[in-house]
Protein backbone atom coordinates (compact mmCIF):
# COMPACT_ATOMS: atom_id res chain seq x y z
CA UNK A 1 0.00 0.00 0.00
CA UNK A 2 1.31 3.18 -1.08
CA UNK A 3 -0.28 6.77 -0.14
CA UNK A 4 -0.04 10.21 -2.43
CA UNK A 5 -0.57 13.60 -2.18
CA UNK A 6 -3.39 15.32 -2.64
CA UNK A 7 -1.68 17.82 -4.61
CA UNK A 8 0.60 15.79 -6.95
CA UNK A 9 3.91 15.32 -5.06
CA UNK A 10 6.44 12.48 -6.96
CA UNK A 11 6.88 10.66 -3.59
CA UNK A 12 4.66 7.43 -3.07
CA UNK A 13 5.33 6.45 0.87
CA UNK A 14 3.96 3.56 3.11
CA UNK A 15 1.92 3.95 6.10
CA UNK A 16 4.56 4.41 8.93
CA UNK A 17 6.40 7.01 6.70
CA UNK A 18 3.11 9.46 6.51
CA UNK A 19 2.12 8.19 9.83
CA UNK A 20 4.93 10.20 11.45
CA UNK A 21 5.04 13.11 9.00
CA UNK A 22 1.48 14.42 9.28
CA UNK A 23 1.16 16.69 5.76
CA UNK A 24 2.89 15.85 2.38
CA UNK A 25 6.10 18.38 1.33
CA UNK A 26 3.60 20.33 -0.74
CA UNK A 27 1.12 20.70 2.22
CA UNK A 28 -1.49 17.78 0.08
CA UNK A 29 -3.17 15.22 2.16
CA UNK A 30 -2.17 11.69 1.94
CA UNK A 31 -4.52 9.19 0.38
CA UNK A 32 -4.28 5.78 -0.33
CA UNK A 33 -3.28 5.41 -4.29
CA UNK A 34 -7.14 3.34 -4.16
CA UNK A 35 -9.15 2.12 -1.51
CA UNK A 36 -9.01 -1.02 -0.85
CA UNK A 37 -12.36 -2.84 -2.00
CA UNK A 38 -14.45 -4.94 0.56
CA UNK A 39 -16.74 -7.34 -1.56
CA UNK A 40 -19.57 -9.31 -0.20
CA UNK A 41 -17.56 -12.75 0.94
CA UNK A 42 -14.83 -9.98 2.87
CA UNK A 43 -18.08 -8.18 4.30
CA UNK A 44 -19.59 -11.56 5.59
CA UNK A 45 -16.39 -12.23 6.85
CA UNK A 46 -15.72 -8.80 8.70
CA UNK A 47 -19.47 -9.39 9.88
CA UNK A 48 -17.92 -12.82 11.36
CA UNK A 49 -15.11 -11.45 13.17
CA UNK A 50 -17.13 -8.73 15.00
CA UNK A 51 -20.06 -11.00 15.93
CA UNK A 52 -17.44 -14.05 17.26
CA UNK A 53 -14.10 -11.60 18.33
CA UNK A 54 -15.18 -7.79 18.61
CA UNK A 55 -14.06 -4.19 18.04
CA UNK A 56 -10.34 -4.55 18.49
CA UNK A 57 -10.58 -7.48 16.12
CA UNK A 58 -12.57 -6.19 13.40
CA UNK A 59 -9.98 -3.05 13.58
CA UNK A 60 -6.80 -5.10 12.76
CA UNK A 61 -8.80 -6.77 9.65
CA UNK A 62 -9.82 -3.34 8.40
CA UNK A 63 -6.27 -1.58 9.64
CA UNK A 64 -4.42 -4.07 7.49
CA UNK A 65 -6.05 -3.49 4.72
CA UNK A 66 -3.83 0.00 4.72
CA UNK A 67 -1.18 -1.11 6.99
CA UNK A 68 1.71 -3.63 5.51
CA UNK A 69 4.83 -2.26 6.98
CA UNK A 70 3.89 -3.02 10.84
CA UNK A 71 4.35 -6.99 11.29
CA UNK A 72 0.43 -8.55 11.63
CA UNK A 73 1.13 -9.80 15.00
CA UNK A 74 2.21 -6.43 16.29
CA UNK A 75 -0.60 -4.34 15.20
CA UNK A 76 -2.98 -7.02 15.90
CA UNK A 77 -1.56 -6.50 19.18
CA UNK A 78 -1.63 -2.93 19.52
CA UNK A 79 -5.44 -3.00 18.51
CA UNK A 80 -6.01 -5.32 21.22
CA UNK A 81 -4.16 -2.32 23.58
CA UNK A 82 -5.96 -0.02 22.78
CA UNK A 83 -9.80 -0.85 22.53
CA UNK A 84 -10.39 -2.52 25.63
CA UNK A 85 -13.44 -2.50 27.83
CA UNK A 86 -11.32 -1.33 30.63
CA UNK A 87 -10.96 1.84 28.40
CA UNK A 88 -13.80 2.19 26.44
CA UNK A 89 -16.54 1.33 29.05
CA UNK A 90 -18.39 -1.95 27.14
CA UNK A 91 -17.26 -4.85 25.39
CA UNK A 92 -18.79 -3.18 21.74
CA UNK A 93 -17.08 -0.44 22.37
CA UNK A 94 -19.64 1.37 20.28
CA UNK A 95 -22.86 0.00 21.25
CA UNK A 96 -25.99 1.40 19.17
CA UNK A 97 -28.96 2.94 21.07
CA UNK A 98 -31.94 2.83 19.29
CA UNK A 99 -34.10 6.06 19.63
CA UNK A 100 -37.50 4.49 19.29
CA UNK A 101 -40.86 6.89 19.64
CA UNK A 102 -43.63 4.78 21.63
CA UNK A 103 -45.70 2.52 19.22
CA UNK A 104 -42.97 2.85 16.60
CA UNK A 105 -42.17 -0.66 15.14
CA UNK A 106 -38.47 0.44 14.35
CA UNK A 107 -36.21 3.17 15.97
CA UNK A 108 -36.38 6.58 14.73
CA UNK A 109 -32.98 6.69 14.71
CA UNK A 110 -30.01 5.12 16.10
CA UNK A 111 -27.34 6.99 18.02
CA UNK A 112 -24.02 5.40 17.68
CA UNK A 113 -22.28 5.66 21.41
CA UNK A 114 -18.48 6.83 20.60
CA UNK A 115 -17.77 8.85 24.10
CA UNK A 116 -17.02 6.27 26.63
CA UNK A 117 -13.30 6.80 26.30
CA UNK A 118 -10.84 8.81 28.54
CA UNK A 119 -12.10 12.35 27.15
CA UNK A 120 -15.82 10.96 26.91
CA UNK A 121 -15.57 12.89 23.10
CA UNK A 122 -15.49 10.30 20.21
CA UNK A 123 -11.96 11.85 19.25
CA UNK A 124 -10.77 9.06 21.95
CA UNK A 125 -11.74 6.65 19.37
CA UNK A 126 -8.71 7.62 16.85
CA UNK A 127 -6.58 9.25 19.52
CA UNK A 128 -6.36 5.95 22.03
CA UNK A 129 -4.77 3.89 18.87
CA UNK A 130 -2.48 6.55 17.67
CA UNK A 131 -0.90 7.14 20.75
CA UNK A 132 0.16 3.65 20.66
CA UNK A 133 0.87 3.41 17.01
CA UNK A 134 3.47 6.72 17.68
CA UNK A 135 5.54 5.00 20.66
CA UNK A 136 5.39 1.42 18.83
CA UNK A 137 7.41 3.33 15.61
CA UNK A 138 9.31 5.57 17.62
CA UNK A 139 10.64 2.93 19.83
CA UNK A 140 11.46 0.84 16.89
CA UNK A 141 13.26 3.91 15.29
CA UNK A 142 14.77 5.01 18.44
CA UNK A 143 13.77 8.10 17.35
CA UNK A 144 11.56 11.22 18.99
CA UNK A 145 8.20 12.99 18.11
CA UNK A 146 6.80 16.75 18.77
CA UNK A 147 3.12 16.60 17.97
CA UNK A 148 2.14 20.22 17.52
CA UNK A 149 -2.01 20.47 16.71
CA UNK A 150 -5.08 22.38 17.08
CA UNK A 151 -7.91 21.83 18.54
CA UNK A 152 -11.65 23.44 19.19
CA UNK A 153 -12.33 20.99 21.87
CA UNK A 154 -12.48 17.67 21.98
CA UNK A 155 -9.14 17.02 19.72
CA UNK A 156 -6.92 18.44 22.00
CA UNK A 157 -8.02 16.74 25.39
CA UNK A 158 -8.19 13.52 23.65
CA UNK A 159 -4.30 13.92 22.01
CA UNK A 160 -3.06 14.54 25.67
CA UNK A 161 -4.70 12.14 27.46
CA UNK A 162 -3.74 9.56 24.66
CA UNK A 163 -0.24 10.59 24.61
CA UNK A 164 0.92 11.57 28.16
CA UNK A 165 3.48 10.17 29.74
CA UNK A 166 4.08 8.62 26.15
CA UNK A 167 8.09 7.65 25.73
CA UNK A 168 9.17 9.90 22.91
CA UNK A 169 6.67 12.00 22.22
CA UNK A 170 6.03 15.85 23.53
CA UNK A 171 2.81 17.69 22.43
CA UNK A 172 2.56 21.40 21.81
CA UNK A 173 -1.53 21.95 21.67
CA UNK A 174 -2.62 25.65 20.36
CA UNK A 175 -6.74 26.12 21.52
CA UNK A 176 -8.76 29.22 20.83
CA UNK A 177 -8.50 31.80 23.67
CA UNK A 178 -12.01 31.70 26.25
CA UNK A 179 -13.96 29.62 22.81
CA UNK A 180 -13.84 26.09 24.42
CA UNK A 181 -16.16 24.92 27.04
CA UNK A 182 -15.15 25.31 30.88
CA UNK A 183 -15.25 21.26 31.05
CA UNK A 184 -13.04 20.94 27.76
CA UNK A 185 -10.35 24.11 29.31
CA UNK A 186 -10.44 22.37 32.67
CA UNK A 187 -9.76 18.98 30.66
CA UNK A 188 -6.92 20.63 28.59
CA UNK A 189 -5.36 22.67 31.28
CA UNK A 190 -5.20 20.83 34.46
CA UNK A 191 -2.78 18.41 32.53
CA UNK A 192 0.67 19.01 34.34
CA UNK A 193 2.74 16.31 32.88
CA UNK A 194 6.17 17.39 31.35
CA UNK A 195 5.37 16.48 27.76
CA UNK A 196 2.28 18.71 27.59
CA UNK A 197 2.67 22.16 26.35
CA UNK A 198 -1.04 24.15 26.49
CA UNK A 199 -1.11 26.92 23.99
CA UNK A 200 -4.59 29.56 24.12
CA UNK A 201 -4.36 31.24 20.79
CA UNK A 202 -5.94 35.08 20.48
CA UNK A 203 -8.38 34.08 17.92
CA UNK A 204 -10.41 31.30 16.63
CA UNK A 205 -9.91 28.17 15.89
CA UNK A 206 -9.40 28.24 11.85
CA UNK A 207 -5.87 30.56 13.26
CA UNK A 208 -5.17 27.74 15.39
CA UNK A 209 -5.47 25.47 12.29
CA UNK A 210 -3.51 28.19 9.91
CA UNK A 211 -0.38 27.80 12.86
CA UNK A 212 -0.14 24.01 12.46
CA UNK A 213 -0.13 24.52 8.60
CA UNK A 214 2.48 27.01 8.63
CA UNK A 215 4.78 25.55 11.23
CA UNK A 216 4.11 21.99 9.10
CA UNK A 217 4.92 23.46 5.91
CA UNK A 218 8.12 24.89 7.09
CA UNK A 219 9.98 21.79 5.85
CA UNK A 220 13.69 22.64 7.33
CA UNK A 221 11.85 23.72 11.23
CA UNK A 222 9.47 20.13 10.66
CA UNK A 223 12.68 18.16 10.06
CA UNK A 224 15.03 20.07 13.02
CA UNK A 225 12.42 19.74 15.33
CA UNK A 226 10.42 16.47 14.05
CA UNK A 227 7.34 18.27 13.77
CA UNK A 228 4.13 15.61 13.54
CA UNK A 229 0.85 16.17 14.07
CA UNK A 230 -2.63 14.37 15.63
CA UNK A 231 -4.98 16.30 13.74
CA UNK A 232 -7.65 14.48 11.04
CA UNK A 233 -4.77 15.55 8.60
CA UNK A 234 -2.52 12.53 9.84
CA UNK A 235 -3.98 9.93 7.70
CA UNK A 236 -3.77 7.28 10.66
CA UNK A 237 -6.30 9.51 12.86
CA UNK A 238 -8.90 9.34 9.71
CA UNK A 239 -8.34 5.87 9.41
CA UNK A 240 -8.84 4.47 12.85
CA UNK A 241 -12.07 6.22 12.35
CA UNK A 242 -13.36 4.30 9.35
CA UNK A 243 -13.80 1.27 11.80
CA UNK A 244 -16.50 2.63 13.89
CA UNK A 245 -18.65 2.85 10.59
CA UNK A 246 -18.09 -0.70 9.96
CA UNK A 247 -19.35 -1.64 13.62
CA UNK A 248 -22.18 0.57 13.65
CA UNK A 249 -23.36 -0.92 9.94
CA UNK A 250 -23.30 -4.67 11.60
CA UNK A 251 -25.17 -3.66 14.78
CA UNK A 252 -27.84 -2.21 12.60
CA UNK A 253 -28.15 -5.40 9.86
CA UNK A 254 -28.42 -8.63 9.86
CA UNK A 255 -27.52 -9.03 5.62
CA UNK A 256 -25.33 -7.36 3.68
CA UNK A 257 -28.15 -6.76 1.14
CA UNK A 258 -29.02 -4.10 3.63
CA UNK A 259 -28.37 -0.92 3.75
CA UNK A 260 -27.75 2.33 5.94
CA UNK A 261 -26.89 5.91 6.39
CA UNK A 262 -25.08 7.87 8.79
CA UNK A 263 -25.68 11.65 9.95
CA UNK A 264 -22.45 13.37 11.11
CA UNK A 265 -22.15 16.21 12.98
CA UNK A 266 -18.99 17.61 11.44
CA UNK A 267 -16.98 21.06 11.59
CA UNK A 268 -13.29 19.70 10.40
CA UNK A 269 -14.99 17.10 7.78
CA UNK A 270 -12.55 14.49 9.14
CA UNK A 271 -15.30 12.47 11.19
CA UNK A 272 -17.02 12.32 7.63
CA UNK A 273 -14.39 11.96 5.54
CA UNK A 274 -13.62 8.28 7.23
CA UNK A 275 -17.45 7.49 6.37
CA UNK A 276 -16.34 8.69 2.99
CA UNK A 277 -13.36 6.19 2.89
CA UNK A 278 -15.63 3.24 4.47
CA UNK A 279 -18.30 3.92 1.58
CA UNK A 280 -15.58 4.03 -1.18
CA UNK A 281 -14.74 0.78 0.03
CA UNK A 282 -17.95 -1.02 -0.61
CA UNK A 283 -19.70 -0.64 2.88
CA UNK A 284 -23.58 -0.68 1.71
CA UNK A 285 -24.03 3.24 2.85
CA UNK A 286 -26.93 4.79 1.27
CA UNK A 287 -26.27 8.85 2.70
CA UNK A 288 -23.66 10.35 4.19
CA UNK A 289 -24.90 13.48 5.95
CA UNK A 290 -23.07 16.71 6.79
CA UNK A 291 -24.50 18.64 9.97
CA UNK A 292 -23.10 21.97 10.48
CA UNK A 293 -24.25 24.68 13.54
CA UNK A 294 -24.47 28.72 12.32
CA UNK A 295 -20.35 27.44 10.62
CA UNK A 296 -22.55 26.35 7.39
CA UNK A 297 -20.02 26.60 5.35
CA UNK A 298 -20.20 22.88 4.30
CA UNK A 299 -23.89 23.29 4.27
CA UNK A 300 -23.64 25.53 1.93
CA UNK A 301 -21.07 23.83 -0.25
CA UNK A 302 -23.12 20.25 -0.75
CA UNK A 303 -26.16 22.70 -1.30
CA UNK A 304 -24.68 25.13 -3.75
CA UNK A 305 -21.24 24.00 -5.05
CA UNK A 306 -19.43 27.54 -3.32
CA UNK A 307 -16.75 26.93 -0.50
CA UNK A 308 -16.72 29.84 1.01
CA UNK A 309 -13.83 30.35 4.29
CA UNK A 310 -15.85 33.05 6.85
CA UNK A 311 -13.24 35.39 8.78
CA UNK A 312 -12.69 35.24 12.23
CA UNK A 313 -15.15 37.99 12.79
CA UNK A 314 -18.02 36.11 10.55
CA UNK A 315 -16.98 32.78 12.52
CA UNK A 316 -19.74 32.50 15.20
CA UNK A 317 -18.96 31.16 18.54
CA UNK A 318 -21.89 28.52 19.24
CA UNK A 319 -22.63 26.05 21.25
CA UNK A 320 -21.68 23.65 19.65
CA UNK A 321 -17.69 24.98 19.50
CA UNK A 322 -16.09 21.87 18.28
CA UNK A 323 -17.45 22.89 15.13
CA UNK A 324 -16.77 26.39 15.15
CA UNK A 325 -14.83 26.22 12.33
CA UNK A 326 -14.72 27.61 8.90
CA UNK A 327 -11.67 26.02 7.28
CA UNK A 328 -12.17 21.79 7.00
CA UNK A 329 -9.04 20.47 6.14
CA UNK A 330 -10.25 17.29 5.69
CA UNK A 331 -12.44 18.93 3.29
CA UNK A 332 -9.59 18.49 0.26
CA UNK A 333 -9.50 14.48 0.84
CA UNK A 334 -12.84 14.53 -0.73
CA UNK A 335 -12.40 17.41 -3.15
CA UNK A 336 -9.56 15.70 -4.50
CA UNK A 337 -11.73 12.20 -4.91
CA UNK A 338 -14.97 14.12 -6.47
CA UNK A 339 -12.56 16.04 -8.43
CA UNK A 340 -11.50 12.15 -10.14
CA UNK A 341 -8.30 13.10 -8.21
CA UNK A 342 -6.84 15.84 -10.24
CA UNK A 343 -4.46 16.89 -8.43
CA UNK A 344 -3.31 19.90 -10.42
CA UNK A 345 -6.54 20.90 -9.86
CA UNK A 346 -6.43 20.63 -6.15
CA UNK A 347 -3.59 22.01 -6.51
CA UNK A 348 -4.53 25.16 -7.62
CA UNK A 349 -7.70 25.05 -5.31
CA UNK A 350 -6.42 24.93 -2.39
CA UNK A 351 -2.89 25.56 -2.18
CA UNK A 352 -3.38 28.63 -4.23
CA UNK A 353 -7.00 29.80 -4.96
CA UNK A 354 -8.40 29.44 -1.38
CA UNK A 355 -5.50 31.17 0.33
CA UNK A 356 -5.79 34.01 -2.43
CA UNK A 357 -9.63 34.53 -3.21
CA UNK A 358 -11.04 32.86 0.03
CA UNK A 359 -13.37 31.00 -1.73
CA UNK A 360 -14.00 28.17 -4.57
CA UNK A 361 -17.02 27.71 -6.62
CA UNK A 362 -17.59 24.07 -8.20
CA UNK A 363 -21.58 24.38 -9.05
CA UNK A 364 -20.17 25.07 -13.06
CA UNK A 365 -18.41 21.75 -13.11
CA UNK A 366 -20.27 18.98 -14.15
CA UNK A 367 -18.36 16.58 -11.53
CA UNK A 368 -20.32 18.55 -8.92
CA UNK A 369 -23.71 16.52 -9.27
CA UNK A 370 -21.72 13.89 -8.10
CA UNK A 371 -21.15 14.79 -4.60
CA UNK A 372 -24.79 13.61 -4.18
CA UNK A 373 -25.47 10.95 -6.78
CA UNK A 374 -22.36 8.88 -6.32
CA UNK A 375 -20.83 9.69 -3.62
CA UNK A 376 -24.55 10.30 -1.25
CA UNK A 377 -23.22 13.42 0.48
CA UNK A 378 -26.41 15.44 1.93
CA UNK A 379 -26.41 18.25 4.46
CA UNK A 380 -28.59 20.40 7.17
CA UNK A 381 -27.97 22.84 9.53
CA UNK A 382 -28.74 23.53 13.30
CA UNK A 383 -28.69 26.62 15.61
CA UNK A 384 -28.95 27.24 18.69
CA UNK A 385 -32.66 27.31 19.26
CA UNK A 386 -32.78 24.10 17.10
CA UNK A 387 -30.39 22.56 19.84
CA UNK A 388 -31.84 23.41 22.98
CA UNK A 389 -35.33 21.90 21.57
CA UNK A 390 -33.67 19.00 20.11
CA UNK A 391 -32.13 18.16 23.31
CA UNK A 392 -35.48 18.34 25.02
CA UNK A 393 -37.22 16.52 22.41
CA UNK A 394 -34.90 13.58 22.93
CA UNK A 395 -34.84 13.83 26.72
CA UNK A 396 -38.92 13.85 26.78
CA UNK A 397 -39.26 11.10 23.64
CA UNK A 398 -36.65 8.41 24.39
CA UNK A 399 -35.19 9.63 28.31
CA UNK A 400 -32.03 10.31 26.77
CA UNK A 401 -29.44 13.26 27.01
CA UNK A 402 -27.41 14.22 24.35
CA UNK A 403 -25.05 17.06 24.10
CA UNK A 404 -24.75 20.15 21.70
CA UNK A 405 -23.33 18.74 19.15
CA UNK A 406 -24.92 15.39 18.90
CA UNK A 407 -28.58 17.72 19.04
CA UNK A 408 -27.00 19.18 15.94
CA UNK A 409 -26.49 15.23 14.52
CA UNK A 410 -30.13 14.12 15.36
CA UNK A 411 -31.85 17.60 14.25
CA UNK A 412 -30.39 17.20 10.82
CA UNK A 413 -31.11 13.16 10.58
CA UNK A 414 -34.14 13.38 10.52
CA UNK A 415 -34.64 15.80 8.18
CA UNK A 416 -33.00 13.25 6.12
CA UNK A 417 -35.03 9.73 6.82
CA UNK A 418 -35.69 7.28 4.65
CA UNK A 419 -38.19 4.80 6.15
CA UNK A 420 -36.23 1.91 4.59
CA UNK A 421 -33.07 2.89 5.76
CA UNK A 422 -32.05 2.99 9.22
CA UNK A 423 -30.43 6.60 10.18
CA UNK A 424 -27.20 6.32 12.79
CA UNK A 425 -26.53 9.62 14.20
CA UNK A 426 -22.68 9.44 15.73
CA UNK A 427 -22.69 10.91 19.13
CA UNK A 428 -20.02 13.69 19.49
CA UNK A 429 -19.43 13.83 23.30
CA UNK A 430 -21.20 12.88 26.43
CA UNK A 431 -23.56 15.88 27.83
CA UNK A 432 -21.41 17.01 30.71
CA UNK A 433 -18.67 18.55 28.48
CA UNK A 434 -21.50 21.61 27.66
CA UNK A 435 -23.49 21.27 30.81
CA UNK A 436 -24.02 25.10 30.43
CA UNK A 437 -26.20 24.85 27.31
CA UNK A 438 -27.55 21.53 28.80
CA UNK A 439 -28.91 23.37 31.99
CA UNK A 440 -30.66 25.96 29.72
CA UNK A 441 -32.20 22.78 27.45
CA UNK A 442 -33.28 21.12 30.48
CA UNK A 443 -32.78 23.01 33.66
CA UNK A 444 -30.66 20.40 35.05
CA UNK A 445 -26.85 19.38 35.25
CA UNK A 446 -25.79 16.29 32.99
CA UNK A 447 -24.18 13.19 35.11
CA UNK A 448 -20.96 13.99 35.71
CA UNK A 449 -18.29 10.81 35.66
CA UNK A 450 -16.79 10.81 39.33
CA UNK A 451 -13.18 11.15 37.61
CA UNK A 452 -13.99 14.71 36.51
CA UNK A 453 -15.59 15.66 39.56
CA UNK A 454 -14.15 19.62 40.49
CA UNK A 455 -11.84 19.40 37.16
CA UNK A 456 -12.64 22.53 36.87
CA UNK A 457 -10.59 23.75 40.58
CA UNK A 458 -7.71 22.16 39.74
CA UNK A 459 -3.86 24.18 38.89
CA UNK A 460 -4.06 24.94 35.16
CA UNK A 461 -0.65 25.60 33.23
CA UNK A 462 -1.55 27.26 30.15
CA UNK A 463 0.66 29.61 27.24
CA UNK A 464 -1.61 31.95 26.11
CA UNK A 465 0.02 33.91 22.57
CA UNK A 466 -0.63 36.08 19.91
CA UNK A 467 -1.40 34.19 16.30
CA UNK A 468 2.09 34.50 15.36
CA UNK A 469 3.85 31.78 13.69
CA UNK A 470 7.73 32.82 14.85
CA UNK A 471 6.16 33.22 17.82
CA UNK A 472 4.93 29.42 18.38
CA UNK A 473 8.48 28.42 16.57
CA UNK A 474 10.17 29.84 19.26
CA UNK A 475 8.37 27.97 21.58
CA UNK A 476 8.65 24.70 20.59
CA UNK A 477 12.14 25.06 20.06
CA UNK A 478 12.87 26.61 23.53
CA UNK A 479 11.18 23.58 24.94
CA UNK A 480 12.92 20.48 22.56
CA UNK A 481 16.20 21.19 24.27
Amino acid sequence: MRYLSTRGHADRKRFCEILLEGLAPDGGLYLPESYPRVDAAALTRLRQVWQSQGYAALAFEILSLYIDDIPAEDLKALCQKTYTAQVFGTREIVPLKPLQSAGNAKPDVYLEALSNGPTLAFKDMAMQLLGNLFEYELARRGDELNIFGATSGDTGSAAEYAMRGKKGVRVFMTSPYGRMSPFQQAQMFSLLDENIHNIAIEGVFDDCQDLVKAVSNDLAFKRQYKIGTVNSINWARLLAQVVYYFAGYFQATTANDQKVSFTVPSGNFGNVCAGHVARMMGLPIERLVVATNENDVLDEFFRTGVYRVRGTADTHETSSPSMDISKASNFERFVFDLLERDASKTQAIFGEGLSREGFFDLSADPRFAKAASFYGFESGKSTHADRLKTIQQVFEQYGVMVDTHTADGIKVAKEHLNPAVPMIVLETALPIKFAATLVEALGREPNRPAQFEGIEQLPKRVMVMNADVAQIKAYIAAHCD
